[in-house]
């Protein structure tokens, strides 16, 4: 093989790998909910990059290597209020890091909701994350993960989204199109951090609650997105991190949805920071607040 053939063959195997990195969430044409306009998908990069208006929804995987990996998988929900994306401060920052430990990083880009171009937008970030987590087990031979060990992450309006797929799993939301939706939606594991979690009330954030539900929502729906009600006893054990000073989503989101799970004795631990705000990602600036990686770790060991 001459020089010019070895670069062809390295080039295509370079290429191969990163078109597989990032999947379609959906089969061309099939996407639940979606109604064709002229909205456009935007991408801003300034201090981190923020994606809106997702019209095709993805997931970016990230793998550690073979010697290294555990087995296990998280799924990932950056925040951003249902209007935005974080998606590498919440997004492939955490699943980088995430490989650092063995344990595979798989960053959804989940539509947000839009009166424009879907129908039902307060089920839509639901549907894209019910078929994150079935796509994912359903490559778990691929990604070499165990199915079995399969979590979802979610930060901000990225953890309400989490904490309802981990306590709406089972929940018809859209007809299913082909095998990926035979398998189970059901999280294994839940990390939620500094979740929004209860809607209609005083301590929910207002702008997550409007962007998904309206601002004049449906009969039934703050009740049935408002997920500290929505625990039973099969929601996944949960990861809780929170700071008290959080302005944006205030520590009560994570105290009420705490309450829940061990009422229905789901195991769950809960991590309360003094100080840290809200949006904080790694932390890796703040020496105090950067050890709730290990502690995350050190859970997620746990429960093997």
């Amino acid at each position: 093989m001459n020089k010019i053939t070895l670069l062809i063959v390295l080039a295509m195997g370079v290429n191969a790998f990163s078109q597989d990195t990032i999947m379609p969430l959906w089969p061309k044409d099939k996407i639940p909910n979606h109604v064709a306009s002229l909205e456009k998908e935007e991408h801003v990069m300034e201090d981190i990059l923020r994606i809106s208006t997702v019209q095709e929804p993805t997931i970016e995987v990230y793998l550690p290597s073979k010697k290294n990996a555990t087995g296990q998988a998280v799924v990932i929900f950056p925040g951003g209020g249902y209007r935005i994306l974080a998606y590498d401060w919440e997004g492939t920052d955490i699943a980088k890091f995430l490989n650092s430990k063995g344990i595979a990083g798989i960053v959804v880009k989940y539509r947000l909701p839009s009166s424009v171009s879907q129908t039902h937008q307060e089920d839509v970030p639901l549907i894209d994350a019910q078929r994150a987590l079935r796509l994912v087990r359903s490559k778990a031979e691929a990604f070499h993960i165990d199915p079995n060990k399969i979590g979802a992450m979610g930060f901000s309006a990225g953890g309400h989204l989490a904490s309802t797929l981990g306590t709406h799993f089972e929940e018809k939301v859209y007809t299913p199109i082909d095998d990926v939706d035979t398998r189970s939606a059901r999280p294994d594991f839940m990390v939620l951090c500094y979740p929004v979690i209860t809607f209609g009330e005083s301590s929910t954030h207002g702008g997550s609650q409007e962007n998904l539900l309206t601002k004049d929502p449906k009969p039934g729906m703050v009740d049935r997105f408002s997920n500290e009600k929505q625990v039973s006893s099969n929601t996944p054990p949960t990861f809780l991190l929170h700071a008290t000073d959080d302005k944006s989503v205030p520590v009560e989101n994570s105290l009420v949805f705490y309450r829940a799970l061990v009422k229905n004795n789901v195991p769950a631990t809960m991590h309360i920071y003094p100080n840290g705000g809200h949006g904080f990602s790694l932390a890796t600036k703040d020496k105090y607040l950067r050890g709730w990686t290990e502690q995350m770790f050190e859970w997620i060991e746990s429960l093997e």
